[in-house]
């Protein structure tokens, strides 16, 4: 017997979902970047001369050091762990959802809404399982969609701290960046009696400016986008959970649930929503 009455091993496979997978898009893109970089340059020169540890603190440590200074520290804790989450875990296909929505309606229609509370603890997506206890419990259909709405409005407020943390790292390296260009300039202007002197410093007014560039647009102001749509992602997710919740509660048909979340979906795609039976 299964531990959601009413749905087939099919219907079981959808409300595990695919939030395990691996984003491989911002690892790629990363390693790519950087590989292309290095590549280029060893097309043309050596590797050793692009590398100068004075001008790495001095962007990549100034820049993020600026940006500790503009947030408190456990918002940079909390950047961390969204971070991560951006990174090493793909979106969930919102279709998943749906499906998943669609199921619960057909448990609610045939065996009652206490079945769901089986169909809860197949879920590992803690936000469907608070609604689904919620619907259980019997709570007021307002009290359920103002409690799941806030929580979609703490979600976007810590991920909009994320993004602006890194739009911050990408305005401050290339400030930093012209700092250590100027430093350099300061630095070889007082060396111009000794040639020998003249190279290290011109090095460091160059690197810096290449150092914040890079640091900003292969890897600050990407991930700030990255997150940003990360958390759109998120926010549409969480929508088709609370529509849903709330339609299972109406009592509506599966078929209008499936047609109802499918409305939802960007870019047309409503057309290929999961469907099911009227039960």
């Amino acid at each position: 017997m299964t531990g959601c009455i009413g749905l087939d091993s099919e219907s079981i496979s959808a409300l595990k979902g695919r939030d395990g997978n691996m984003d491989l898009g911002t690892i790629i893109g990363l390693l790519a970047g950087a590989g292309m970089l290095v590549g280029a340059v060893l097309c043309a020169s050596p590797l050793a001369p692009f590398v100068h540890v004075p001008s790495l603190m001095m962007v990549v440590g100034g820049a993020c050091c600026a940006a500790m200074i503009s947030f408190p520290m456990e918002y940079l804790t909390a950047v961390v762990d969204i971070l991560k989450k951006t990174i090493f875990t793909a979106a969930r296909d919102p279709r998943e959802l749906i499906a998943d929505m669609v199921a619960y309606a057909e448990v609610a229609r045939r065996e009652g809404v206490f079945a769901l509370e089986q169909c809860a603890q197949r879920t590992d997506d803690p936000f469907v399982v608070q609604g689904l206890h919620m619907v259980v419990d019997g709570s007021d259909p307002e009290l359920i969609e103002t409690a799941l709405v806030e929580h979609i409005e703490a979600l976007e407020a810590r991920h909009a701290e994320g993004k602006a943390l890194f739009e911050n790292i990408g305005r401050f390296a290339p400030a930093f960046g012209m700092i250590g260009t100027l430093v350099g300039l300061v630095i070889m202007l007082r060396e111009m009696h000794d040639p020998a002197n003249i190279g290290p410093a011109l090095a460091m007014a160059l690197l810096t400016t290449l150092y914040g560039a890079v640091l900003a647009n292969l890897i600050a102001l990407p991930l700030a986008e990255k997150l940003a749509r990360r958390s759109k992602q998120e926010v549409l997710l969480k929508m088709i959970a609370v529509r849903g919740i709330r339609a299972i509660q109406c009592g509506d048909n599966p078929r209008l649930v499936g047609q109802k979340l499918g409305i939802l979906l960007p870019g047309g795609d409503h057309a290929d929503a999961p469907d099911a039976r009227a039960a």
